[in-house]
């Protein structure tokens, strides 16, 4: 599931593989703090030539602002996305809050996959460790890793957006979902910025070649 709030979504006309039969899957996990989203703006905005494209979620919550169906997000009912868990169309979801859902529709990946698209996501560990399952070898499990907790602590608390309380529960989280890293493709320490896009970016270039 992307958070659309930390990622600016893609343009999906604008990026299109030419060799629509090899489009692939890149999935990023990582713990709240940890540069995920930082990494992944660096790819799609400095490498067009990687064709990558977010995975468009669905939601059953309202629209905010001008988001528009199709976009940012799909936008359905509670009832309609209990609809489609019961009949197995989501690759992963969650609910977040009571009648709050957002999961990834297995038909939308497809059709982005067809439309020759690199589908990237942006995904809570259970999620990424999911969608490499359905997927195989035609996705590229990345997992974004904080040098330690004090580190991800320090950042956490420097972004000044949440309560101590708060980010006691996330530095808490991240321990759990740290221990999820062996079951990725591939680990990144982002203790260096720059050196961590680089190493994405290598990873994710060689995985497309392939």
């Amino acid at each position: 599931m992307q958070n659309n709030n930390d990622i600016q979504p893609s343009n999906p006309d604008k990026k299109v593989c030419k060799d629509k039969g090899r489009a692939r899957l890149i999935i990023f996990s990582a713990p709240s703090g940890s540069g995920k989203s930082t990494i992944v703006n660096y790819l799609m905005k400095e490498h067009p030539e990687l064709h990558l494209a977010f995975s468009i979620s669905c939601t059953s919550r309202q629209p905010r602002g001008m988001e528009r169906s199709g976009v940012e997000y799909f936008f359905i009912s509670p009832e309609d996305f209990r609809s489609k868990i019961a009949a197995e169309e989501f690759l992963e979801y969650e609910e977040v809050y009571p009648d709050r859902f957002y999961g990834t529709l297995k038909s939308q990946v497809e059709s982005q996959c067809e439309a020759g698209q690199n589908v990237v996501f942006d995904v809570d560990v259970k999620g990424g460790c999911n969608i490499k399952q359905y997927y195989g070898d035609r996705a590229l499990s990345l997992f974004i890793q904080p040098p330690s907790i004090d580190e991800l602590r320090r950042r956490l608390v420097s972004r000044a957006t949440d309560a101590p309380e708060v980010i006691e529960e996330r530095l808490a989280k991240a321990a759990y979902e740290l221990t999820f890293a062996s079951k990725f493709d591939h680990v990144i320490i982002n203790d260096d910025l720059v050196k961590a896009e680089a190493e994405a970016y290598r990873v994710v270039s060689e995985f497309l070649k392939a």
